[in-house]
């Protein structure tokens, strides 16, 4: 098992199926550019091989979320900075529908500044 699948294996149910889910889809998204690396204990996606986000779960906010590369220049509200300089974050609500329409939005937006 390599370290990225590692990671997720050791995540609970319901969860890791959502951001398996939600890994799937950042992936396909555009598989010529995106690829995937796992940094810092994080799986990290890359575009054009310069960073675009990666998972994590906040022990604040008890809950996973995704992070956003160059979030400081994105204007949603439902991001949060939190003291970051280059990154703001998206909770996800595992009792709620994945916003994958958001989200895959977003990563657009990141990409411009690529």
């Amino acid at each position: 098992m390599n370290p990225i699948q590692e990671y997720f294996y050791r995540i609970e149910e319901p969860e890791r199926s959502t951001l398996l889910f939600l890994r799937k889809m950042i992936l396909e998204s555009d598989p010529e550019h995106i690829s995937e690396t796992f940094s810092f204990g994080l799986p990290f996606f890359k575009y054009k091989k310069k960073m675009l986000c990666y998972l994590y779960y906040s022990k604040k906010h008890k809950q996973h979320y995704i992070s956003f590369y160059h979030g400081d220049r994105l204007n949603y509200p439902e991001l949060i900075q939190e003291g970051r300089k280059k990154f703001k974050i998206f909770l996800i609500d595992m009792e709620k529908d994945l916003p994958l329409s958001f989200i895959m939005n977003v990563l657009d937006d990141v990409k411009q500044y690529i």
